[in-house]
């Protein structure tokens, strides 16, 4: 069956070609690999890309607003965004490589959630909001497991509000291969708490890991990391890494990134 291609100039008229199984497309990266690979094969694309002011970046006193058709590349680049959340910069400017980075955008990444994505770990760790067409799903019920969040089937992500943090910062132990994170552990203090999201180390997805939270909510320093344990059940175990090697890497990974963001 030949695919349809639409491109809509706006949000309302991309919802309205939803149905079935026609799929949006925003960069491309992951559905359009699924789709030579023969494992995603849907009736319609929707191709976000005409619609205007889906790529905006706006930074203000409180919070930093990435559009969803922001590319990897662009939210590295900018210098407002750097200087109010340099840890995100940083992970933006971290994954894959040029060409994902020129392609990939934040709103397809969240949507694909892909349990060892980056992005993922800086919502959650850093308590965003997700901004649909329908309505606003804060990061702690968004990432339902596997490849699944909480977007209904014709729900589109317009942009993700990030609070400005008091102090943030990212680390992975990444694949040498494919630049996905064997483990990676953004870390995030904030005027309720810290805050600590893992991504790579579960086959379930991202997750926030409690004992690390009370470790540095206690003291905020890269040696708060040290000796705290974590269970290895539930972590991935493959050809990259066993459980255990994994529940050992992230306080490791941890103590980078508190590092980093203690300058």
């Amino acid at each position: 069956m030949q695919t349809q291609y639409h491109r809509p100039g706006s949000t309302a008229e991309a919802a309205k070609l939803l149905g079935g199984d026609a799929r949006l497309l925003a960069g491309g990266q992951s559905l359009v690999a699924a789709m030579k690979l023969g494992l995603a094969s849907p009736s319609a694309l929707v191709d976000l890309r005409a619609i205007a002011g889906l790529d905006a970046i706006r930074v203000d006193a409180q919070r930093v607003t990435i559009g969803a058709m922001a590319t990897h590349t662009s939210v590295a680049a900018s210098r407002e965004l750097g200087r109010a959340i340099p840890a995100l910069a940083q992970l933006a400017a971290g994954i894959g490589d040029r060409q994902v980075r020129d392609r990939g955008t934040l709103g397809g990444s969240l949507a694909n959630d892909d349990p060892a994505a980056d992005y993922p770990a800086a919502v959650l760790g850093l308590g965003a909001t997700v901004q649909t067409d329908q309505r606003q799903i804060a990061a702690d019920d968004f990432f339902l497991g596997l490849f699944e969040t909480a977007l209904r089937p014709n729900e589109i992500i317009t942009a993700v509000h990030f609070p400005i943090p008091e102090r943030a910062g990212y680390e992975k132990f990444r694949q040498p291969a494919s630049r996905f994170a064997l483990v990676g552990v953004m870390v995030a203090k904030t005027a309720a708490g810290v805050r600590v999201a893992v991504t790579g180390a579960a086959g379930s997805g991202v997750f926030r890991c409690k004992p690390l939270e009370a470790a540095l909510g206690r003291k905020f320093a890269p040696e708060s990391c040290d000796g705290v344990q974590i269970e290895a059940a539930g972590l991935n175990d493959d050809l990259h890494g066993s459980a255990q090697y994994r529940a050992h890497l992230i306080p490791v990974v941890a103590k980078r990134a508190v590092a980093r963001a203690l300058g």
